[in-house]
């Protein structure tokens, strides 16, 4: 008897629905084609001992599980319970008409039991974008599917609990979550907030900037100074993120196997902070079958990189074409995969080895050269792809102890929203451009032209600092952000010579 059943492979962070097809016959041995990995191949002991322990019978007869579509590679154990059930149906041991209504993944445990998936929102997605009128799936992973309406997602804990479902002898009730609820009472909830951080009052005038528009920066001070502690309250002061954003992250989570139990959509923007002993693969995204790296689960949020020259070479040069792209494609030799990767690099370091070069008390003992050859394990091309350059001091013990409130974190993320606005509403004519840092060539000449006074100073700027042409690009987009925040139509001198002191730890300056 042949019978269908039908699971779902992820193909980066999107589903592609996978027909398993079941073949019970006269003869002996089991066959599985269509590409399977060893992880699918290994299913047929999981599956044989599962039955059993359950109290079904695995067939002694010729059985043959085809996966279609037979050119993609199926990889990965959530295929036990499909194939499981198929079998079932094709020995005759349950009923196979209701099937083809139902999209089901698992995987299964030697007592029957099932095991959490991987990707379980984009399979959902794809599952009511082809009109399934249902999703089974382990009951760890049914909130997260449960995030897409208009299908019915049923959680289960055991194989029987699905055969009985089939049979009709129990009724499974398809859980029901309220997404745009919990999404928008979650978004207001943060344990960080910038009133914590005492003085400092520059740099956070800086990653307002940065906020508002979407600049990377980079942190140089001593230990101490509060750079991490900066650094980790910035997502506090970015734009609350859409539902469609919110989505995205989600799914790009949901596919890493990074959501919690019982999680929803992600509410915050992500905040990642990988070590710095991570390897290139680990931060772009790779392996056999291509899993999204650190920068891609940074999608629409923070990848914070702590000490980077401490970082490998080779990993910070694998960052500078997503900086710029804003996605990274992993190809192999029969695929290549899109993962997006739209995120704010925020970094931080210490002037020199011993951390207190341009100390106000603390004398540097680094020998001389030292401070640039610090410097010099962060190339230029990278250097310039960040937009504020931005140095940290001490916070002397006055502003420790004063009692005097700082300003919170919702003061000034209104006014990074107000200049978002301004940005998205400037060019909601160019797709896929919403804030300043985004902008090309183009754009640039077109919004961000400035004063002849101002083209001075920054030609005296440039030949002073040696700066790139890409580091004048980058003056220009952080002035467009300062006069969104001045609510000005057009880049002023002060708000071009504000932007020009965010360059000036640029290595041609810096130690000299």
């Amino acid at each position: 008897m042949l019978v269908k059943t039908f699971g779902s492979a992820v193909h980066g962070i999107d589903a592609i629905t996978i027909t398993i097809e079941v073949d019970v016959s006269q003869g002996m041995k089991y066959f599985m084609v269509g590409l399977p990995d060893n992880s699918v191949k290994e299913s047929q002991q999981r599956i044989e001992a599962a039955l059993k322990n359950s109290g079904y019978k695995m067939p002694r007869m010729r059985v043959v599980v085809n996966m279609a579509p037979a050119d993609i590679k199926k990889a990965g154990s959530a295929y036990d319970l499909p194939i499981a059930i198929g079998i079932l149906a094709a020995s005759g041991q349950m009923p196979a008409e209701a099937l083809s209504q139902y999209i089901i993944m698992g995987e299964l445990s030697l007592d029957g039991s099932l095991q959490p998936i991987r990707g379980a929102l984009p399979i959902a997605i794809q599952a009511r974008a082809e009109q399934f009128k249902g999703f089974i799936l382990p009951k760890q992973n049914a909130r997260e599917a449960a995030m897409v309406n208009h299908l019915e997602v049923y959680g289960v804990e055991h194989i029987r609990e699905v055969v009985d479902f089939f049979r009709g002898t129990i009724a499974l009730q398809p859980l029901s979550v309220d997404t745009r609820e919990e999404f928008f009472e979650a978004q207001q909830s943060f344990t960080e907030d910038f009133s914590d951080v005492k003085g400092q009052e520059h740099i956070k005038r800086a990653m307002e900037i940065a906020a508002a528009g979407g600049h990377n920066v980079i942190l140089i001070g001593p230990p101490g100074a509060g750079k991490t502690m900066l650094a980790k309250r910035l997502p506090t002061i970015l734009p609350p993120l859409s539902l469609q954003e919110a989505l995205e992250t989600t799914k790009i989570h949901s596919v890493a196997g990074k959501l919690p139990a019982h999680a929803t959509l992600i509410a915050h923007r992500p905040f990642r902070a990988p070590h710095h002993t991570i390897s290139d693969t680990a931060l772009v995204g790779g392996g056999s079958i291509p899993q999204p790296g650190e920068i891609s689960l940074a999608h629409n949020g923070v990848l914070f990189l702590d000490e980077l020259p401490e970082f490998k070479r080779s990993v910070l040069e694998v960052l500078r074409q997503p900086l710029e792209e804003r996605k990274v494609t992993i190809s192999r030799a029969k695929i290549a995969i899109e993962f997006p990767a739209s995120f704010m690099l925020v970094a931080s370091m210490n002037p020199c080895p011993c951390g207190y070069f341009n100390h106000p008390e603390k004398e540097c003992t680094c020998p001389p050269g030292a401070v640039q050859k610090y410097l010099s394990r962060i190339s230029g091309p990278l250097l310039d792809r960040i937009d504020l350059h931005v140095e940290v001091t001490p916070v002397s013990f006055l502003q420790l102890s004063s009692q005097q409130p700082a300003e919170k974190s919702t003061s000034i993320r209104e006014r990074v929203i107000r200049a978002r606005q301004i940005q998205q509403q400037r060019y909601q004519a160019h797709p896929g451009i919403y804030c300043n840092a985004q902008i090309h060539s183009q754009l640039l000449r077109q919004y961000c032209a400035i004063p002849q006074a101002g083209a001075q100073l920054l030609k005296t700027a440039m030949e002073r600092l040696h700066l790139s042409a890409r580091a004048y690009d980058r003056i220009l987009k952080v002035a467009r952000t300062i006069a969104d925040l001045d609510n000005s139509a057009d880049i002023q001198i002060q708000h071009l010579a504000e932007a020009i002191q965010y360059r000036s730890l640029d290595r041609e300056n810096w130690g000299s």
